[in-house]
């Protein structure tokens, strides 16, 4: 086989990488595909982390040893979060999305694969430094939101159900209480999917008071698994919280039907990314 050009190994590296976040990737698998020396692959490994960490893309990760090798782990800058959670602002504060219950449409922002794609970049930089073993949604509209996290951060994701379905096998049930409406429901996941003792990210679209939330970490505890996280696109207002730790993306302030009104603001994930950059 003809020597690659290194153009064209940059490239194909890069590709590689991207297309597998935090997977290890031994520098002989790269060494032996373009016939090249482990001394030139370093080199080229160098420009890509060089240009990946200028453009915020993320960084590159290189372990040594007979069982090294090199990973991509994605991130992004907060310049570029910001912009993409505003978008997300600017189309949440159209008065038409407003539904009864003070709830607001969302379901073709949950279908916009580039927005979807942008938010688990950002949600899989907020958590990069954690061991997640598994991502945790509730049926139905979290699931897109959760495959995207699940993409960058390469965990499986797994779905809370309200209803019990056969093919689920045998499941196990909580009773949680809808911090809304305060009327009691079910929350199901079967036993197969999930270890004890995982450490477990939980994402969701929607937040009011938090009652679905909370149901997820109780449900959580009947299979001692610990959670590392909570991720939530929209927190919407409420007089008070279930949950006291998670980050928010988009903070909905005022949800007025009368006046068909909407107020949104950026979400405490620039508090805490504030809080972090300064402790580094």
């Amino acid at each position: 086989m003809d020597k690659w050009k290194r153009s064209a190994r940059l490239v194909d590296m890069t590709r590689i990488l991207m297309g597998a976040p935090h997977k290890l990737i031994p520098l002989t698998t790269f060494s032996e595909k373009y016939s090249s020396a482990k001394s030139s692959i370093s080199e080229d490994l160098a420009i890509i982390e060089e240009v990946l960490s200028r453009e915020g893309y993320g960084t590159l990760e290189t372990l040594t040893g007979a069982a090294g090798g090199v990973r991509y782990i994605p991130k992004i800058n907060i310049e570029h979060a910001k912009k993409v959670v505003e978008q997300l602002c600017d189309h949440l504060s159209n008065p038409e999305r407003i539904l009864a219950g003070g709830f607001l449409y969302m379901s073709d922002l949950l279908g916009d694969v580039d927005l979807l794609d942008q938010i688990g970049h950002i949600w899989a930089t907020v958590f990069a430094k954690e061991k997640i073993d598994a991502i945790m949604t509730v049926e139905t509209k979290g699931i897109p939101l959760a495959y995207a996290v699940a993409y960058y951060l390469r965990v499986p994701v797994i779905i809370v159900r309200y209803d019990y379905r056969v093919t689920e096998g045998s499941v196990v049930t909580v009773n949680t209480v809808s911090g809304s409406s305060h009327k009691i429901k079910q929350l199901s996941l079967s036993k197969r999917s999930l270890q004890e003792g995982s450490r477990v990210l939980i994402i969701d679209d929607f937040m009011k008071a938090g009652g679905t939330i909370q149901g997820m970490i109780e449900l959580l505890g009947e299979f001692n698994a610990e959670v590392v996280g909570v991720g939530v696109m929209v927190d919407s207002p409420a007089t008070e919280k279930l949950v006291d730790s998670y980050v928010s993306l988009v903070k909905v302030t005022e949800i007025n039907s009368k006046q068909r009104r909407v107020c949104v603001e950026l979400g405490n994930f620039f508090d805490v990314e504030g809080e972090t950059n300064e402790e580094n």
